[in-house]
């Protein structure tokens, strides 16, 4: 198979901001999270019937998996990719014709061996960039990179130090396209809560951006 298209999934501040002393700026969003946990676990339609069912893939780096609590890693029922320049890489856990074994995690040293970690895998899925912000940015900086699901948090106030590293304005050139409702909808295979949503006190929208061209 090619390289896999990469998801970049996030939620961040009208200015990016994504994260404060290594944990969410905000709380209390169970909604949003499990819009999350669907979202990365629902596999394409389109997979082979002649495989075994398709396994989506979350990609992050050390840090982000540190920052997720023991007993809720790796993630359920996707494969773990865990990012570190210390690491040695994995190879696929063979079973039958070149499938890997959920959840891992799998422990590679760079974003391009997790994407040829996920070529060699005949059950692989999509893959998403979950964090943080080093891996969102050499993310970006690949072809791979298609789009963003973006959570965008509308409330002020929230204090960040870690930042998205594309701003994502409807106002500016930079190479990406806010996409319509129907289009979110149809990318992630459910109907997305239309608008401006609002959970313990916390006002947010659901967006998905595409590389143009």
């Amino acid at each position: 198979m090619l390289h896999p298209e990469l998801t970049l999934i996030v939620a961040a501040t009208r200015n990016m901001g994504i994260g404060l002393n290594g944990t969410l700026p905000w709380t209390g969003l169970k909604k949003e999270m499990a819009y999350f946990a669907r979202v990365t676990k629902r596999v394409p339609t389109s997979s082979s019937p002649t495989s075994t069912t398709a396994t989506n893939a979350v990609i992050m780096g050390r840090k982000t998996w540190d920052s997720i609590p023991p007993k809720f890693r790796p993630l359920k029922g996707r494969l773990n990719i865990v990012v570190s320049r210390s690491h040695p890489n994995d190879s696929p856990t063979q079973q039958g014709e070149g499938e890997v074994q959920i959840e891992g995690p799998v422990r590679v040293k760079s974003l391009e061996d997790a994407l040829t970690y996920l070529k060699s895998a005949s059950n692989a899925g999509k893959a998403f960039v979950i964090g943080g912000a080093q891996i969102y940015d050499a993310a970006l900086k690949l072809p791979a990179a298609k789009r963003v699901l973006l959570t965008q948090i509308q409330s002020a106030g929230f204090e960040c130090d870690t930042f998205f590293p594309l701003e994502l304005d409807e106002q500016s050139t930079n190479g990406w396209v806010k996409k319509s409702k129907d289009e979110l909808d149809v990318w992630t295979g459910e109907t997305v809560p239309e608008g401006v949503q609002e959970e313990n006190g916390t006002r947010y929208e659901f967006q998905l951006w595409e590389r143009a061209g």
